[in-house]
């Protein structure tokens, strides 16, 4: 870290006052660009202090010599550069972000997005369309909530439309815009779309920034405990360990363990018990992670050590059925083969295979339950794994 930049960011205003005119009233770009770069260095405070600091400064004489800050993209200096220049906003303003729209860089972008969620020019609606689902997840974010902003409802409606699509990439990022969007009457189109799609998990954590889980338990509790699932079977592989907090997950397990308890919530709590038994057991999971994360995640596991595991694993059981929503993860967690053969007679050809596997794990499986198996299945590719089991 620079000189500078330690001033900048330090408690003494005799060191930081100086700097922070310098960089505004000089358009110091390199000390800028160093400043974004150190953005997972510095805690949210002091990022908060240095936005404040730089605030002061602007003016109406002096606030043009953010344009070239940018190229540098960080989510924590952009309310303080899009406010300020909304502040003084003026038609050439407004054409040369307009201009920067269409043919900047994403970093450019991404602030131009945000500019027009306050100055609300109907000439920026293409462009927002255009990079509303960029690699840039800055970016896409800021185009689909600015449209949402500016009650843009088209791109809206055609995000609904490609939550059919028969590309589950194209659904994914239909979902993460609309989660952006920020319009909640979405919430049931996606987990309709979360039960039939092998990015289900990436999808579940993205849905949980639309609408926290408690309102989805006092929607549809079974859809609650179906997206619960998918996070939990996500976490430390798909989702970030610290999106514990995000989707507040101990109180979440706390609510439920309070609870009367389901055959459906119980298997979640024993899906979340094992889970965070392989996180805390596994170095690579927590080794990262803030000391606050790593707090959380044995805190959620010491509270779900405090369950009876037998009455819950005998209510997950009920859940091995081929109409459950559960019946895979049910699946992983029994024991109990004679439900788990009653499954090699479903017309759902890829649980039969499902079911034959963890009989397998379990040393139970025999050539009846193969012949079975066989049996219930017309799929060449799925016969051919049941005979190479």
């Amino acid at each position: 870290m620079s000189d500078k930049l330690k001033k900048l960011t330090g408690k003494n205003p005799k060191d930081f006052e100086p700097i922070a005119f310098s960089l505004i009233n000089d358009c110091d770009v390199e000390l800028f660009s160093e400043l974004v770069e150190k953005d997972d260095f510095l805690f949210d405070f002091v990022k908060q202090n240095v936005s404040d600091r730089l605030s002061k400064v602007c003016n109406e004489s002096n606030y043009l010599n953010l344009i070239p800050f940018l190229k540098f993209y960080s989510p924590s200096y952009e309310e303080f550069i899009v406010s300020t220049l909304v502040r003084f906003a003026d038609e050439d303003l407004t054409d040369k972000m307009l201009e920067l729209f269409e043919s900047g860089s994403d970093n450019e972008k991404a602030y131009c997005a945000k500019f027009f969620s306050y100055i609300q020019d109907p000439l920026a609606i293409d462009f927002l369309k255009q990079n509303a689902y960029s690699e840039n997840v800055s970016l896409s974010t800021n185009c689909a909530s600015t449209l949402a902003a500016i009650g843009e409802t088209s791109s809206y409606n055609e995000a609904l439309t490609k939550l059919c699509s028969g590309d589950d990439f194209e659904k994914l990022d239909a979902v993460r815009f609309l989660v952006s969007y920020g319009n909640k009457d979405a919430v049931s189109n996606i987990i309709e779309v979360l039960k039939v799609s092998p990015m289900a998990e990436n999808m579940a954590g993205d849905l949980l920034y639309l609408s926290d889980w408690f309102e989805l338990k006092n929607n549809n509790f079974s859809d609650a405990l179906f997206v619960l699932n998918l996070v939990i079977n996500g976490l430390g592989e798909i989702l970030g360990l610290a999106q514990v907090f995000d989707f507040r997950l101990y109180d979440i397990v706390e609510a439920l363990l309070s609870s009367d308890i389901s055959s459906e919530s119980a298997v979640v709590l024993l899906n979340a018990k094992d889970k965070f038994e392989t996180l805390t057991e596994n170095d690579e999971y927590l080794f990262d992670e803030q000391k606050d994360v790593k707090q959380e995640v044995y805190d959620i596991k010491a509270l779900l050590a405090s369950m009876s595991l037998d009455s819950l694993q005998n209510l997950a059981d009920s859940e091995l059925s081929d109409n459950s929503l559960f019946v895979y993860t049910a699946l992983d967690l029994s024991s109990n083969v004679q439900k788990i053969r009653e499954l090699l007679s479903s017309n759902n050809q890829t649980l039969v295979l499902k079911s034959l596997e963890v009989l397998k794990t379990r040393n139970s499986l025999t050539c009846e339950d193969k012949t079975l198996a066989l049996n219930s299945v017309t799929d060449a590719n799925i016969k051919s794994v049941i005979m190479a089991i």
